[in-house]
């Protein structure tokens, strides 16, 4: 009995030990994490750390400096900087977190069932794959933001359109090593179909890759949707987004600097944290940069 219980406890041990000695021999990694886990605490915290809305203008406030109640000022609209700052970062998260979501699902799902099924339904998927990579991404991104409007489903259907053709290049490359294995061979002549082997032999065989795609990904699309704000095309006023405060923000940059400062610092420092996490987990898991390609 006791050495069943030994084997039963010894994975769960070795796998926090693996765990710290990967943030030890990863700076990257654990740099990473730390910035990131930071944003994500702050923007979980936001209706603690500050308790005034975000959205409401107080005209009379309007331009104020660094003082007791507004700890980085206020905008040209009386707005706390510090409070659309936080919030600021509710809503990057968010954005992040859903288009990426949705991009790197729906490219990674083609991307597999591609590798899998091969022939002429590759050749033609890959083909419109490569014409729609070849479109610049932030023209592509403006059109479908001038049709269909602005607004967060807009902005998450946009990202999906651009980003999934990547993620289904990225993971076809690596599902393409994986299908004429013995297992997954095993697994066709006992008689399963398409999506079991998708789902139970393929996927699982796949994960660092995934895992780090999602990572890089995210970065990319909280820098792309801030842009878009700052153009005048993404979230509409008065929504705490950093883009937008941006542009609104450089007009009295020289009468309130952190109103700028504020937001860029933000935005800055979430994209270098998600990149290193996206390097820190490429090294550790075995994935290679030039495999997963540019965006």
């Amino acid at each position: 009995m006791s050495q069943t219980s030994t084997e039963t406890a010894a994975p769960r041990e070795s796998r926090a030990v693996r765990i710290r000695r990967a943030l030890r021999e990863s700076p990257t990694l654990t740099i990473g994490l730390v910035i990131v886990g930071l944003h994500i605490l702050i923007a979980l915290l936001a209706p603690v750390i500050t308790t005034q809305d975000p959205t409401v203008s107080v005209p009379s406030e309007a331009l104020y400096g660094v003082s007791a109640e507004h700890w980085l000022g206020t905008d040209q609209y009386g707005r706390d900087v510090l409070t659309r700052t936080v919030w600021g970062g509710r809503y990057a998260l968010l954005v992040a977190f859903l288009a990426t979501t949705v991009a790197v699902a729906l490219g990674t799902l083609i991307g597999v069932m591609t590798a899998y099924l091969r022939g002429w339904f590759d050749m033609v998927l890959m083909r419109i794959v490569d014409a729609l990579l070849s479109i610049p991404t932030i023209l592509s991104l403006l059109v479908i933001v001038t049709v269909f409007g602005n607004g967060l489903p807009v902005i998450v259907l946009a990202v999906t359109i651009i980003y999934t053709p990547a993620v289904t290049r990225v993971v076809r490359g690596a599902a393409s090593t994986i299908v004429p294995l013995d297992f997954v061979t095993a697994a066709r002549a006992r008689g399963e179909g398409t999506l079991s082997i998708t789902f139970r032999e393929i996927l699982p065989s796949i994960p660092g890759v995934i895992l780090v795609e999602y990572a890089m990904r995210a970065s990319w699309v909280i820098l792309l949707v801030s842009t878009l704000s700052f153009l005048g095309f993404g979230a509409n006023p008065p929504t705490p987004d950093w883009g937008l405060m941006i542009s609104e923000g450089r007009t009295a940059l020289t009468v309130v600097p952190l109103a700028t400062i504020a937001p860029i610092v933000a935005l800055a420092t979430l994209v270098i944290g998600m990149s290193a996490l996206a390097d820190g987990l490429s090294g550790r898991l075995g994935v290679d940069r030039l495999q997963r390609g540019a965006a």
